[in-house]
């Protein structure tokens, strides 16, 4: 996989918090699920999601606090790693991170979403690489989405506040119109208080106008992943 970003998170709670655990340097994702749920990964999940949210990355947060862990960590782990080869596939501009057992996509101007200046509606381009991702969630049903609108620092703090979550909730309507239930999602906005690139710059103003997603899987998904992997 070209640009699929293989994140180690796991490893740095497996080295916290298990002896021995050099012996998983080189594990993939879906093994890595399973060391890491030996010693409680929900609850050690959910604190580290939420340190990685007030470190400015909710996203990630988001997808680290929902972990299972343990086998059925792994299996759910094993169809994040498949969800997120097809979206590097189809969308090849878009930024895809595996990250424990879940995903986390940013879309900019240079990955195939973006909005007119002061404006929230989704078309052209945008529309098309939208298209393809509900096609993707149409084939993966078992997994929630978060999707969150971010700006750059132009303009006043409010006004940047109120145009985030215009976007993101424009993206999230869009894919719900193409099929998608309405309870996969859940929506949240930042404004310009969570940059990934530098202000000062044209190219970082860009970069931090973006829609990020984090994908995680669903309540049906973490109940298969159970029962599919009990003894």
């Amino acid at each position: 996989m070209k640009n699929l970003v293989r994140k180690s998170v796991y490893m740095f709670m497996c080295m916290a918090l298990i002896t021995g655990c050099s012996a998983t340097r080189n594990a993939n994702n879906k093994q890595k699920g399973a060391v890491i749920g030996a010693s409680g990964g929900a609850v050690i999940g959910g604190i580290i999601g939420n340190n990685v949210g007030k470190k400015g990355n909710t996203a990630l947060g988001a997808i680290i606090g929902a972990v299972v862990g343990g086998v059925a960590g792994g299996y759910i782990g094993d169809r994040m790693d498949r969800q997120a080869e097809r979206i590097e596939e189809e969308i090849p501009g878009a930024e895809v991170t595996r990250v424990g057992e879940g995903i986390n996509v940013t879309f900019n101007e240079e990955a195939g979403v973006y909005f007119d200046t002061s404006k929230s509606n989704v078309k052209g381009t945008s529309a098309t690489t939208l298209d393809k991702l509900a096609g993707i969630f149409k084939e993966y049903p078992n997994s929630d989405v978060l999707i969150e609108g971010h700006t750059d620092s132009a303009g006043p703090d409010d006004y940047n506040m109120k145009l985030s979550q215009q976007r993101a909730e424009s993206v999230t309507n869009y894919l719900i119109s193409k099929g998608i239930e309405a309870n996969r999602f859940s929506t949240k906005w930042y404004g310009e208080n969570q940059p990934k690139a530098d202000n000062e710059t044209t190219e970082g103003k860009a970069k931090n106008r973006r829609v990020e997603l984090a994908i995680i899987a669903s309540k049906d998904l973490k109940e298969e992943a159970v029962e599919k992997t009990k003894g």
